[in-house]
């Protein structure tokens, strides 16, 4: 039998990479505020665990996907935290927590002799269920080397350094690259729409021209044209990840003006729809504000 992972934070994201964990024949112990979220989990046979605490006494190798660097901080260094397990020896964080926590929870649980991998996760929901999402993996070889197999029924792994934080830096300089795609593809739609432009024929030509983006091959055709909206990651999540880049750029001296705009048209969104609104919303805004809607024409 594999050795037994615990899990903690099984929402849409954590959920479909446990599944695929149990699939891959791994014991898992996870745990999570929901009832909702992990009663899926105990049915496809993980067992639930109370507390993070309790967690980490079981299970050598604990994985954590949770929504903010706060919670992160909690579930590693607050009462029953993971670093008072019994049984840990490594910690995996695949959520997005931004370098200064990673760096703070390799402080704590070094306190303990515990190593910190930080592994933030890009690909969405649909890539955490395919299997396909690509990994960020920094923190101590010799434990990336110890939890590399797991990571593999993930997703593509890439180890981009020792150095606490450096996965995280890396999946926010995406995200911001994501998210400028989201808004600049937005408004090349909005010009071409107002000038007299059908948005799909627009779609089809920029997506095999120079401008095309992740955007424009993926989200608006599938997400916005069909007017669904649901791409399946938060305008909250999506701004806090910009915050948190922004943050840092700073604190490197790097100049990120574009970005800037960027996380304010996103709290524009947020402000209109809402913080669980899909992040592709930023287009109704730009719709909104151009005097425009990109559907197609009949």
């Amino acid at each position: 039998m594999s050795e037994p992972i615990g899990f903690i934070g099984v929402g849409r994201m954590g959920g479909a990479m446990v599944e695929r964990l149990l699939a891959a024949g791994y014991p898992v112990t996870v745990c999570d505020a929901s009832d909702a979220a992990t009663g899926p989990m105990l049915s496809l046979g993980a067992t639930r665990a109370e507390s993070a605490v309790a967690v980490a006494s079981t299970a050598r190798i604990v994985f954590a996907s949770l929504p903010t660097p706060q919670i992160v901080l909690d579930v590693v260094r607050g009462k029953s935290g993971i670093r008072d397990g019994q049984a840990i020896r490594t910690f995996v964080d695949l959520s997005t927590s931004g370098a200064a926590a990673a760096i703070a929870i390799d402080e704590s649980l070094r306190e303990r002799g515990i190593h910190s991998l930080d592994a933030p996760v890009s690909g969405g929901i649909a890539g955490a269920r395919a299997g396909t999402l690509a990994l960020m993996v920094s923190g101590p070889r010799a434990a990336f080397d110890d939890v590399e197999a797991i990571l593999r029924h993930l997703g593509k792994v890439f180890f981009v350094g020792e150095k606490p934080g450096l996965g995280q830096t890396l999946k926010l300089a995406n995200n911001l690259m994501s998210q400028a795609a989201i808004a600049i593809t937005a408004e090349a739609l909005a010009i071409g729409v107002k000038a007299g432009l059908d948005p799909q024929l627009m779609l089809e030509v920029l997506n095999v021209s120079s401008g095309r983006n992740t955007a424009s091959a993926d989200k608006y055709p599938k997400h916005v044209l069909t007017r669904r909206f649901d791409f399946g990651f938060s305008t909250g999540l999506a701004l806090k990840d910009l915050r948190l880049c922004l943050v840092e750029a700073e604190a490197l001296g790097v100049p990120t003006a574009l970005g800037r705009a960027v996380s304010e048209l996103l709290l524009a969104t947020q402000e209109k729809y809402g913080a669980d609104s899909d992040c592709t919303c930023v287009a109704r805004v730009i719709e909104e504000r151009a005097g425009c809607v990109f559907s197609t024409r009949k």
